[in-house]
């Protein structure tokens, strides 16, 4: 008996080895160099991914941002809530954004309204 549980958890223990890829989306302070220099000031939204480990979204925005992440079957939509605009200053906020292989789509919500990303780069 004692050796059926002990190869049950092993199973179970490689079997979650296999799908390490979870849902995680937080916004970072120190970005990659090599990431900062394809960041293109002039756009909204980018999405340059991470040699398919990941996403690095970048934001420009004149206010403050707040951040809400939902999932829906294979859509992982990132919700921008902008407060405190300023027109003078535009700021850059970069997130970093790990899905699972059930997510094909993200989408973006500023302040409720969907908007498309300006570029797309794949490392």
């Amino acid at each position: 008996m004692k050796k059926i549980f002990v190869l049950v958890f092993f199973v179970v223990l490689i079997l979650s080895a296999c799908n390490p890829s979870k849902l995680s989306f937080s916004e970072i302070g120190n970005v990659p160099n090599n990431v900062q220099d394809k960041v293109d000031s002039n756009l909204k939204l980018q999405s340059i991914t991470d040699g398919g480990k990941g996403y690095y979204i970048i934001f420009h925005s004149s206010g403050d941002v707040e951040t809400d992440l939902e999932t829906q079957e294979d859509t992982v939509t990132i919700k921008f809530n902008v407060t405190n605009m300023q027109d003078d200053v535009v700021k850059q906020n970069t997130y970093y954004l790990t899905t699972g292989p059930e997510h094909d789509v993200i989408d973006v919500l500023v302040n409720g309204e969907s908007i498309p990303f300006d570029n797309v780069t794949i490392q």
